[in-house]
C-alpha cells in the first residue's frame, strides 16, 4: 500500500495535518535529511508508545484480553523509531540547538497526539500512516541524492549495523534503505489500524 486515498473527513484530516507538518520539515530543513531525521524520528517515537499504552489501559479498564498483539506491534514501532532516532544523531551530530528542538517537539507533539488517540483513534492511527507514507518519500529522496553524490555516502555508525545486522563495511545508503523499509511496515500497519475502525 503505497498511498492511502483518502476517503473521509477523518482521512482527510488526517492527511492536511500530516501536510502542514511536511511543509515545515521542509522548510526548515530543506535537504539536510540527516538533520531533518532527527526531528522525524523524534516525532516518529511518539506515536507507538501513545497508542501502545493507551491500548494497554484500555485493555486493563475493559479487564478483557485479545489486546496483546496490537499493544506489541505498537510498543515495537515506537522502539523502532527510537533506533532510528539514536541511528541519526550518530550520522548528524546535532548541534544543541537542534536538540533543544527535539525535546520541544516531542514534548509537544506527545501531548497532541495524545489527545488525539483518545479521542480520534482512528484519525490517530491514519496521520501516522499518512506521516509514515511521507517517510519513505523523504528517505527516498535521501537516497537519491546519495546516488547522485550530493551527500557523501558515509560509513554506516555501530548502532545501525548491530541493528540490522548489516555487513561491517556498510555504508550510509544501506542504512537508508533499511530505516525505509521499516517505515513502509509502520506506514501499512497503522493505515491497517484505521482501516479497523470502519
Amino acid at each position: 500500500m503505497e498511498h492511502y486515498q483518502p476517503v473521509n473527513i477523518s482521512d482527510k484530516i488526517a492527511r492536511l495535518f500530516t501536510k502542514s507538518m511536511r511543509f515545515f520539515a521542509d522548510t526548515f530543513f530543506q535537504k539536510r535529511y540527516g538533520h531533518r531525521a532527527v526531528i522525524l524520528e523524534t516525532v516518529a517515537g511518539v506515536p507507538g508508545m501513545v497508542a501502545g499504552m493507551w491500548t494497554h489501559l484500555t485493555s486493563l479498564r475493559k479487564m478483557q484480553t485479545g489486546y496483546g498483539p496490537k499493544i506489541r506491534t505498537l510498543l515495537a514501532e515506537a522502539e523502532n523509531e527510537r533506533m532510528h532516532l539514536m541511528t541519526f544523531i550518530a550520522i548528524a551530530q546535532p548541534n544543541a540547538f537542534e536538540r533543544m528542538l527535539v525535546l520541544l517537539v516531542q514534548a509537544a507533539f506527545w501531548n497532541l497526539f495524545f489527545l488525539i488517540y483518545v479521542f480520534f483513534p482512528r484519525t490517530a492511527h491514519r496521520i501516522v500512516g499518512y506521516f509514515e507514507e511521507e517517510a519513505v518519500y523523504s528517505y527516498t529522496e535521501y537516497l537519491k541524492e546519495i546516488d547522485d553524490g550530493k551527500i557523501e555516502n558515509i560509513d554506516a555508525p555501530q548502532i545501525a549495523i548491530d541493528y540490522w545486522d548489516l555487513p561491517k563495511n556498510a555504508k550510509l545508503r544501506d542504512v537508508v534503505i533499511a530505516v525505509r523499509a521499516d517505515e513502509a511496515k509502520h506506514r501499512d500497519t497503522n493505515h491497517q489500524f484505521a482501516n479497523e475502525y470502519d
